[in-house]
């Protein structure tokens, strides 16, 4: 039986208290032993959240009942959540990455959320939640299931420009290196065809905007967009995005890993999921771009 999201926080926080014991006391075996148990279990833990939403409001904020549309206009029900029920913007940020799957910029992450979900998601806040979320892991380290942290460049291992991304990836996955920019843009368009696809399986329509940021992907990847068709293919977009990343990936994946290697060896745990650079440097997005 799979373990419940209870059971799997509470083997993260006891992990992690083990972690900490294994670091203080130089073991080395016990703290990679440690370390691979825990990516484990924050592997685990993504997926049981991604379960908990599926299949009946795949991914969808909980809603108050809305009124019946009226009979003349036909207009779809939909209605905002009041302010007291707001999401927390971590888990905002946390849910739109979860999507998307690969670090993204503070701007894509908003059109993300806001294509998906119900509430918006205002990109200039994003700056303050990184400093909040490196402030809180170190003074608590590892008490959250996760974080929101940054992307690092593969040579310097310092924040990437304009990124961010979850502690609960791996170092590899987080790492920006020549051809990540490309590669995570696929892994993008994938993510969200794939979503638009679970919600239509669930029964509920995607969104017009989710439509609006699909086209968008697939109007840059080749073979992904059919101009006589109203509106993209989602299977069509996946198969496209992945047959550009096969191109890329093994030189792509080399770069990362030996990246992540180094951040491994060289930094400690903040600085693996926060960077050495300033802080103030981290979250300008200088291309203004989709990602």
């Amino acid at each position: 039986m799979a373990a419940s999201l209870e059971e799997l926080e509470q083997r993260l926080s006891h992990l992690r208290t083990e972690l900490r014991g294994a670091v203080r006391a130089r073991d080395k075996a016990e703290t990679a032993r440690i370390r691979r148990a825990l990516r484990e279990a924050e592997a685990a833990w993504e997926h049981a959240l991604e379960t908990e939403a599926e299949p009946d409001d795949e991914a969808l904020p909980a809603e108050p009942p809305a009124p019946q549309a009226s009979a003349t206009t036909g207009a779809p029900r939909r209605t905002e959540r009041p302010a007291h029920g707001s999401i927390p913007i971590r888990e905002q940020v946390h849910q739109a990455l979860t999507l998307l799957g690969a670090p993204a910029s503070p701007k894509l992450i908003s059109s993300t959320y806001e294509a998906f979900f119900t509430e918006s998601l205002v990109a200039t806040k994003l700056a303050s939640l990184r400093r909040d979320e490196e402030r809180s892991f170190t003074a608590q380290g590892y008490a959250r299931p996760y974080y929101i942290c940054a992307a690092l460049t593969h040579d310097r291992l310092v924040p990437a420009r304009g990124l961010l991304a979850l502690s609960t990836w791996p170092v590899e996955r987080r790492i920006i290196g020549p051809l990540s920019p490309r590669t995570d843009f696929l892994t993008h368009a994938v993510g969200t065809a794939e979503q638009i696809q679970r919600l239509t399986t669930a029964g509920h329509p995607a969104p017009d905007a989710a439509w609006r940021l699909l086209r968008r992907f697939a109007l840059t990847i080749p073979g992904a967009y059919d101009a006589a068709a109203p509106e993209p293919d989602p299977a069509r977009v996946i198969a496209a995005a992945n047959a550009e990343a096969a191109v890329h990936q093994q030189e792509d994946d080399q770069q990362r890993q030996t990246a992540a290697q180094r951040a491994r060896t060289q930094l400690a745990d903040v600085q693996q999921l926060f960077g050495t650079a300033p802080m103030r440097d981290a979250l300008r997005d200088a291309s203004g771009t989709l990602s």
